[in-house]
């Protein structure tokens, strides 16, 4: 174990909860002298303890440990304020509606933060039907890769896992789409607004003659 629940966030969570150290030591059935020690840093609750103190503080052991209180307030959990964990380790993908305490082989993970596409990590986004063909212009070797695609609504994900020296497209329903999602395993997580991107009906982006001629002056500028 890396790291231990310590005195500073026992003596935060249980001023938190309005609590004295005599209630939450007759809570633990322990001394309020040994609740002291343990905030004055003279002392560790034993391991045995550590359930029942999260219990108290209604968090979870992970919580207290890493001194990280979650307080999720938007219960409704809008999608789109989605959160990705990617795993280093193993490439294991966590999505949660809301903060979270994440590990994964050992690791603390952190959200990955979305940038805007750029000309390293281009998407082709097209309308066909009821449906979004994505297309990324990126290598898919065993070392460099889209890991997956997802696009988001306020109410649901769609999520396409990508495996190296497959093909990085993917097909969604539209269903109110706002934004996709790429995850690239060296230079992280990109999105695109497909309404401000190049699948515009309107804009006439659907045609495929003139499509080709964009990808191509693409290439031209971006290598």
């Amino acid at each position: 174990m890396n790291q231990y629940v310590t005195g500073t966030a026992i003596k935060e969570l249980r001023e938190k909860k309005k609590m004295t150290q005599l209630q939450l030591a007759e809570k633990l059935g322990v001394s309020d002298k040994t609740v002291s020690k343990w905030e004055t840093g003279k002392g560790y609750p034993d391991i045995t303890l550590l359930e029942p103190i999260a219990e108290a503080f209604c968090v979870s052991v992970t919580e207290l440990i890493s001194g990280n209180t979650i307080y999720n307030s938007n219960v409704s959990a809008n999608v789109l304020k989605s959160k990705f964990y990617i795993c280093p380790v193993c490439g294991n993908v966590i999505h949660s509606m809301g903060e979270a305490v994440i590990h994964c082989h050992g690791v603390l993970l952190t959200a990955a933060g979305p940038e805007q596409t750029d000309e390293n990590h281009m998407i082709f986004v097209e309308r066909v039907e009821d449906e979004y063909f994505v297309r990324i212009e990126h290598d898919m070797t065993k070392n460099h890769y889209i890991s997956f695609l997802v696009a988001e609504s306020s109410d649901r994900i769609q999520m396409v896992k990508l495996y190296p020296e497959g093909k990085p497209e993917a097909r969604f329903k539209i269903n109110g789409v706002k934004r996709i999602l790429f995850y690239c395993n060296r230079d992280g997580l990109f999105y695109i607004d497909p309404v401000k991107g190049i699948d515009d009906r309107e804009s006439g982006y659907d045609d495929s003659g003139e499509r080709r001629e964009l990808e191509a002056t693409a290439k031209m500028l971006f290598g």
